[in-house]
């Protein structure tokens, strides 16, 4: 229904189904018949550009956006009924108000994105989204080590990363840099 926004956020370390769980929101929406737009980072590229895909082989075309101003600029002023954004961690805290901006327009926002860096610290701009959230799911993953339910993930590659809390494209990564992890492996 029109005119109601709602803010959605899907979280979770690496490998816990974020983008899966997206994805069945933006076929649920299709079905109903609303206006859907999917955004994924440009940085992630790991499925080809202009797509958002799951690590389970689930896969939509999608808009790939740089930053906030140019995913305002792909809206353009349209108010879609569902707009589902993936990899939300990579977009910086600017990201907030512009969902909120979109939210108060009408439009329901589902983000998804990784909750904690690979440090284990909170990972902006989830954390403010999730704060500011009418419904928040929180998965886990399961634990490379002991098979127990994994709320964090931790690098594999040792490498000249900066700092986990800023985004870069080196950041960008799947099995080959990272386990899911729960709180004793971590």
């Amino acid at each position: 229904m029109r005119g109601e926004g709602r803010l959605q956020v899907v979280c979770g370390p690496m490998f816990a189904g974020k983008s899966e769980e997206l994805l069945r929101r933006v076929r649920r929406a299709r079905l109903a018949g609303l206006a859907v737009e999917v955004v994924n980072h440009s940085w992630d590229e790991r499925h080809g550009a202009g797509r958002v895909s799951s690590h389970a082989g689930l896969s939509v075309p999608s808009h790939s956006v740089s930053d906030v101003e140019a995913l305002r600029a792909l809206l353009a002023g349209r108010t879609p009924d569902l707009l589902a954004i993936d990899e939300v961690q990579f977009f910086g805290p600017d990201l907030v108000p512009a969902v909120d901006e979109l939210v108060r327009a009408g439009t329901t926002v589902v983000v998804a994105g990784l909750c904690v860096t690979f440090d284990g610290r909170p990972f902006e701009p989830l954390a403010s989204l999730m704060a500011v959230a009418e419904d928040v799911t929180k998965l886990t993953a399961v634990c490379a080590v002991c098979g127990r339910d994994a709320a964090f993930h931790v690098r594999t590659v040792h490498d000249d990363v900066a700092d986990a809390r800023s985004p870069s494209t080196a950041h960008v990564g799947g099995a080959e840099s990272y386990e899911a992890r729960c709180r004793q492996h971590r």
